[in-house]
């Protein structure tokens, strides 16, 4: 894979990879299976990494990167890593939060690019409103 020139030019003038490799994987699958993934989708090619508090797995994800760039494949600046916020973790005051604890569980000092892993919360008083009855439906 040519990843110089498969990636887009963001607004802020980096480069995201049009590629990545998820990390995800079933409870059932030892969780050393992501590092060993990891690293070898790393060594084929991808820069692009995707993975979530929620998948149980930055630990090892975290470790294949580090070791990938400690053995000199690729420096940090070479990899495109995404991270999610789970949904009980929306409120702003969370949010932060949830970030430093996916970072201290990876290793690595900054992501890329952090998304909302799915736009609904988990728990009702969340404080967002997704869906709100209208005045004459009150009942």
């Amino acid at each position: 894979m040519d990843s110089k020139h498969q990636r887009v030019k963001l607004n802020d003038g980096h480069f995201m990879p049009v590629l990545g490799f998820g990390t995800y994987a079933p409870a059932e699958v030892p969780k050393d299976k992501a590092l060993e993934a990891t690293k070898l989708a790393i060594e084929v090619g991808f820069r692009h990494v995707d993975c979530a508090h929620i998948y149980n797995n930055e630990a090892q994800v975290g470790l294949a990167i580090r070791s990938k760039i400690a053995d000199g494949s690729v420096k940090r600046e070479d990899i495109f890593y995404t991270s999610k916020l789970w949904s009980n973790s929306h409120r702003p005051e969370l949010v932060r939060p949830a970030l430093e604890r996916s970072l201290k569980n990876l290793q690595l000092d900054y992501v890329d690019l952090y998304l909302i892993h799915f736009p609904v919360s988990l728990k009702e008083d969340i404080g967002i409103i997704t869906w709100k009855k209208s005045p004459k439906h009150n009942s």
